[in-house]
């Protein structure tokens, strides 16, 4: 009989595209990938290291895993695996801790694992190398859905923020080679998947350092105008990206594309220029402001995002206030509210004026609900228009979900002829749940 691997992956779009790649290579090895939540032979936690939350959730998975089988082998790979690989190996029930490197090569790693269960001992193998040899590119993509992809096209980054653990955890910024991109969105298309979301680290560094080397062969505006000639993909989308490598020509492009979405997203950090220059972000809020004016300029119906932390050190109530305001005032669509964890081994963690946690929790109750309001008023501006919805593949108590191109979640009645379609319908009205009504185009009939 297959041995069964189970799953599991904290953090960001980018862990989860590295996930299912990993995935697809352990099933060559005669591996039978299964949910987390079902009994299985070998567990794979996919770790994150940007908050404090994401560290301590770990045990509690690996708690979960060994409940559902104590027999099973526990393995724990990705950023924090990198970053505290002796942490990670003394929790109990974990038996292999992989690196930003070597968790490409999982199969190899518990392969022996399974050959040698007598050598199981007190505390977990680990192969972690030092993040300055991971300078090599994988490239990988994740179908979470039948509807949706996420493509990895860059990793790592050069950037120093004085928060961030990122380039502890992956190293160096590089990137896929176009070829090999439009190779796995061909593969992407092929499985009739109708969306691809662009993920990285720091995608609009796109180029840089193609296979460790620091050749720009090809830019992020390259590889987007590539991109739009692949057959079968009716949307991309990107993720995210630094406003200060967010460039003119990109927003044009994708204002006259028929394939890139209207929708960006674009970290913030802080609304005030002292905090960004403590943060060392390579931008100020005039730069900000910039860009999201040019957006809805080019774009006015533009879906945006931004990310923020609350509670930097050093961040006072005016600072706060400074950054609150900004915000406010900006045609945005919704924040990502991240409150300040300090992290081993940064700058920041180091500065003095922590902020008190209750203080922080307040700062980011008030961020949140401001998110709120700016979602609403952008789901209000909507409403009495046509747009075209992707609708996705669950069954959510007798209702089919989809994401208009510009962000917009709707709800209709479940039909399992709407899975991975696409319609044109008109937004009617908001619902109790925060999510819009709606119109069909062609039958003209309101759900």
């Amino acid at each position: 009989m297959k041995r069964k691997v189970a799953f599991y992956t904290l953090g960001c779009k980018l862990n989860f595209s590295e996930t299912s790649t990993i995935g697809r290579s352990v099933a060559k090895e005669g591996y039978e990938r299964v949910d987390f939540s079902e009994k299985a032979d070998l567990y794979v936690v996919n770790t994150c290291s940007v908050t404090e939350n994401a560290d301590k959730k770990f045990k509690t998975i690996v708690k979960r895993a060994q409940k559902t089988n104590p027999e099973a082998f526990v393995a724990a790979i990705g950023c924090y695996a990198q970053l505290k690989p002796e942490e990670l190996a003394d929790v109990n029930g974990v038996d292999l801790v992989l690196g930003a490197t070597e968790k490409f090569n999982l199969a190899g790693f518990v392969n022996d694992l399974f050959q040698h269960p007598d050598q199981r001992g007190q505390r977990a193998e680990i192969h972690a190398c030092a993040i300055d040899e991971a300078d090599f590119y994988e490239g990988s993509y994740a179908i979470g859905d039948r509807t949706r992809a996420f493509l990895k096209v860059q990793d790592g980054c050069d950037y120093k923020c004085t928060y961030c653990t990122i380039p502890l955890a992956r190293g160096i910024s590089r990137s896929d080679s176009l070829a090999n991109v439009l190779k796995n969105a061909e593969e992407i298309a092929a499985q009739g998947i109708k969306e691809i979301v662009l993920t990285g680290v720091n995608i609009g560094d796109y180029g840089k350092g193609e296979f460790g080397n620091k050749r720009h062969e090809h830019t992020f505006l390259d590889l987007v105008k590539a991109l739009e000639n692949v057959q079968g993909i009716q949307r991309l989308r990107i993720s995210s990206i630094e406003p200060n490598l967010l460039k003119n020509e990109t927003i044009d492009f994708v204002a006259r594309s028929k394939t890139f979405v209207p929708h960006f997203h674009i970290p913030l950090q802080s609304g005030s220029d002292e905090v960004l220059k403590r943060m060392k972000r390579r931008y100020m809020t005039t730069l900000y402001k910039d860009r999201v004016s040019k957006i809805k300029t080019a774009m006015p119906h533009c879906c945006i995002g931004v990310d923020v932390i609350v509670g930097f050190p050093g961040e006072t109530e005016d600072h706060f206030l400074e950054t609150y305001h900004f915000l406010n005032e900006l045609d945005i669509s919704y924040l990502h509210v991240f409150t300040y964890s300090e992290r081993d081994n940064t700058m920041a963690a180091q500065m003095p004026g922590a902020v008190p946690k209750k203080v922080r929790n307040k700062r980011s109750k008030m961020l949140r609900a401001l998110s709120a309001k700016k979602k609403r008023a952008f789901y209000e501006g909507q409403l009495g228009k046509w747009h075209s919805v992707l609708f996705e593949g669950e069954n959510k108590a007798g209702y089919i979900h989809g994401f208009t191109t510009n962000y917009v979640k709707v709800k209709a009645p479940w039909d399992p002829s709407l899975v991975n379609s696409v319609h044109t319908v008109r937004l009617t009205e908001i619902d109790m749940d925060n999510m819009v009504r709606l119109q069909f185009e062609d039958a003209k009939i309101e759900v």
